[in-house]
């Protein structure tokens, strides 16, 4: 009877393999997307889902040119005028892609959609070249880099047909190159007033913060964060590289920036009762402004303010 219940369990314990290996071999899978006639492709952006891939491809003529591959089919978005096009990133549900494209003269950064075609960002004021790398999740908000007056890269956030000069971190030159999902957090690279890169931060309310000096507690000596080169949807999570000091070499990094803020009742601390405590920890931190206050931004507006301290006055005792 043992030798039966045994080869019953094998049996089903094998079929049970079999499905598992079964469900995890379909469920990987890899898709060559071809080019556009030439001999060469490669992908820079996806949408949220997986189904739109962007980049670029050279087709028979043997001219790069920006793609959009949805549903096995690659499409040439074309250029500005030029020979020459790519693309860089792309919305969420895919329907904006952002990228460069040669006009008849110079490098421009780009914005498409199907409706409107490959509409030409122009550049700084008195510039002549843009070049277009991080799109928000709506498709509203690019970031990129384009050169100034005195020729100078720039990085640029563009909304509503209104090109920003981010500016730098003290040196000559910067570029973004991503873009959180709600268009108000951009990253990139910046030089410092000494020449170096370093990584940056941009927000309306902050300007543009050299990750070097913010997250400076978490770096050993001499090691520096070179460039950001993308921000996860809810700007918490930075990716980049720069050179580790501990190994001696240039490596990519994650940099958790800590979690974002989230408006509530009071309770700063978060132990369940709003109390004194809550009422200085406000009180000490009144006036600091920034996207990064942390929970004495009661109301998350970026402020410390009269406004957050209303709100620990109206729920004190809650909890306790």
């Amino acid at each position: 009877m043992m030798q039966v219940v045994h080869s019953r369990f094998n049996a089903l314990l094998s079929a049970w393999v079999l499905a598992l290996l079964a469900t995890v071999a379909w469920s990987q899978s890899i898709t060559w997307l071809g080019t556009l006639g030439g001999n060469q492709s490669e992908a820079y952006g996806v949408s949220a889902d997986g189904s739109v891939v962007v980049g670029w491809s050279y087709n028979a003529d043997g001219q790069r040119r920006a793609f959009r591959w949805e549903n096995g089919v690659m499409q040439d978005l074309g250029t500005l005028g030029g020979d020459k096009s790519a693309a860089f990133g792309v919305s969420a549900d895919g329907s904006v892609v952002v990228g460069w494209s040669y006009t008849a003269r110079q490098r421009h950064a780009f914005r498409w959609t199907a409706s409107g075609g490959m509409q030409d960002l122009g550049t700084l004021r008195r510039g002549d070249k843009s070049e277009a790398y991080g799109v928000s999740a709506d498709g509203a908000v690019v970031v990129g880099g384009a050169t100034n007056a005195a020729g100078q890269w720039r990085a640029f956030r563009w909304q509503n047909g209104v090109m920003q000069d981010l500016g730098t971190l003290g040196g000559r030159e910067s570029r973004a190159y991503g873009v959180s999902a709600d268009g108000s957090v951009v990253v990139g690279e910046a030089e410092s007033a000494g020449g170096r890169r370093h990584a940056f931060r941009w927000t309306a309310s902050g300007g543009m913060e050299d990750l070097n000096i913010t997250y400076a507690s978490l770096l050993t000596d001499g090691s520096v964060l070179s460039v950001a080169s993308a921000i996860s949807p809810d700007g918490r999570y930075i990716v980049g590289w720069g050179y580790n000091a501990a190994t001696g070499r240039t490596e990519a990094y994650l940099l958790d920036t800590g979690p974002r803020c989230t408006a509530h009742n009071g309770d700063v601390d978060a132990n369940g009762c709003v109390d004194d405590a809550d009422l200085l920890a406000v009180l000490f931190a009144f006036g600091n402004t920034g996207s990064d206050l942390g929970r004495v931004d009661v109301n998350c507006d970026q402020t410390v303010d009269d406004a957050d301290l209303l709100i620990v006055l109206f729920n004190f005792g809650s909890g306790c």
